[in-house]
C-alpha cells in the first residue's frame, strides 16, 4: 500500500470516529405544540449540520430512485450532446438552461479556477480514472424539479418545510435546487468552499445569513463517497481556503467530518460552512437533491449578479419564485392525501392560484430556475 492511500485511509477512519461523536444526527422530532426540538436546532448551530436519519418514507423513496434512474436515461449520452444514449430527444435540452452538467471522471472541475463566483480556490487531488472510463459523466443536474415530479414533491414535504420555517423564520423563502451525482469509481471532486458569496462583509452578518439546505441521500452516503465539513466553520466567516490547503499540505483539512447517511436520510447543511467532497474513487454511488432555503430579510432587495446578469431581488421575484413552493405543496398533496399539508404563510390563501396542473407546469414551474435567489 502506498503512502497516499494509508494517510487517506486514516483520514477516513478518523472522519467516521468524529462523525458519529458530534452528537448531530437522529430522527425528526417536534413537540407537542409543533416545534421543532430544541436538541435538533441546538446541534445543529454548534455543528452546522445535522443528519435527520430516515426522514424520507420508503414509498417517497421510490418514486424518487425511479424517477431519478429514468432521468439519468434520458440525459444527454455525454457533454454538449442534445441526445440521449438510444438517441433520443435528451432530457431538458429545450429548457432555457440544460439540466445536466458533466465533468471528466475523478476529476475536479472548479477548484483553482473563476468558475461558481471563484468560490473554490484550491485544487483537489485527482485520480487517475479506469482505462475504460468515459471522456466525460454527469456531475450535477440543475433545477430538477422541473424534469423529475417527484423532485418537486419533495420539495413540499411538510416535516422538512416546518424545520426550514423553525431555521429561518416562517417567510423563508427559496434558494436553488440541484442533484450531486457522483458515479462509482468514477464521480468528480468538488474543491473545498463556502456555498455563500453575497452577505461576507455586511453588518448584520451571523452564522445564518447565508441560510442551509436540504441533502436528501438517495443511495446513502458515506465518507468515501459523501461530503466533507469542518464543524463550527460556519461561524467563522469567510476562510482562506487556498492558505488551508498550502499550509495543511493537502486536501484533507484536519477535523472535518463526513456526513454519513443511510438511504433515505436528509442532512441540513449550513451554506457558510467549509465543505468539499473528495473524487469518488469507491465502489458505492452517491445521489443527492438539494435544495436549500434562506431568511427573507437576507434576500429581499439584494442586488447580485444571477447568469452573468446584476439583478435586485425585489419583492416581486421573491414572491414569484416562492410560488414553487406552493406549486410542490399543492404536488405533494395529490401524491400523498392523508399526509398533512404545509402551510406556507407567504402565500396562504393563495392556493388556487398554485394548484399543480398541466397549465402551471408549463406557466411556473418550466424555467423557473430562472427567477432563483441565489446568495
Amino acid at each position: 500500500m502506498n503512502k497516499s492511500a494509508s494517510t487517506m485511509e486514516s483520514y477516513v477512519r478518523e472522519g467516521k470516529r468524529m462523525a458519529y461523536e458530534l452528537g448531530n444526527r437522529g430522527p425528526i422530532r417536534f413537540n407537542a405544540d409543533g416545534t421543532l426540538h430544541q436538541e435538533i436546532i441546538d446541534a445543529y448551530w454548534r455543528c452546522g449540520f445535522y443528519v435527520l436519519e430516515g426522514a424520507l418514507a420508503d414509498e417517497e423513496l421510490n418514486d424518487l430512485r425511479v424517477d431519478m434512474e429514468n432521468g439519468l436515461e434520458r440525459a444527454p449520452y455525454t457533454k454538449d450532446a442534445t441526445v440521449d444514449a438510444q438517441g433520443r430527444p435528451a432530457l431538458g435540452v429545450d429548457l432555457t438552461r440544460p439540466s445536466f452538467r458533466f465533468a471528466k471522471p475523478l476529476s475536479d472541475p472548479y477548484g483553482g479556477t473563476e468558475l461558481v463566483s471563484g468560490r473554490h480556490p484550491a485544487k483537489m487531488s485527482e485520480p487517475a480514472p479506469p482505462s475504460d472510463a468515459p471522456d466525460y459523466v454527469i456531475n450535477s443536474i440543475g433545477s430538477p424539479l422541473q424534469i423529475m415530479d417527484s423532485c418537486l414533491r419533495l420539495y413540499g414535504h411538510p416535516q422538512l418545510l416546518a424545520i426550514a420555517a423553525a431555521i429561518n423564520g416562517p417567510d423563508f423563502v427559496p434558494f436553488t435546487e440541484s442533484v450531486i451525482v457522483k458515479r462509482a469509481g468514477l464521480g468528480p471532486s468538488v474543491a473545498w468552499h463556502h456555498d455563500g458569496t453575497t452577505h461576507w462583509d455586511s453588518p448584520d452578518w451571523d452564522e445564518g445569513t447565508h441560510g442551509f439546505n436540504f441533502m436528501a441521500q438517495l443511495y446513502g452516503s458515506t465518507a468515501e463517497n459523501g461530503v466533507w465539513l469542518l464543524p463550527g466553520s460556519h461561524k467563522l466567516g469567510k476562510m482562506d481556503i487556498k492558505a488551508m490547503v498550502e499550509e495543511n499540505g493537502s486536501d484533507r483539512l484536519p477535523g472535518a467530518a463526513p456526513m454519513i447517511c443511510e438511504p433515505g436520510d436528509v442532512c441540513m447543511s449550513n451554506r457558510q460552512a467549509l465543505h468539499a467532497s473528495f473524487a469518488n474513487t469507491s465502489p458505492q454511488k452517491r445521489i443527492t437533491i438539494n435544495f436549500g432555503f434562506h431568511r427573507l430579510q437576507a434576500v429581499l432587495n439584494t442586488r447580485t449578479k444571477h447568469g452573468g446578469t446584476e439583478v435586485v431581488y425585489d419583492a416581486e421575484r421573491v414572491v414569484e419564485r416562492s410560488r414553487i413552493i406552493a406549486l410542490a405543496i399543492d404536488a405533494r398533496q395529490q401524491r400523498f392525501p392523508n399526509e398533512s399539508r404545509y402551510v406556507y404563510k407567504p402565500l396562504a390563501g393563495q392556493e388556487d392560484a398554485n394548484r399543480w396542473n398541466d397549465d402551471t407546469r408549463v406557466s411556473l414551474l418550466r424555467n423557473y430556475n430562472l427567477k432563483d435567489l441565489s446568495l
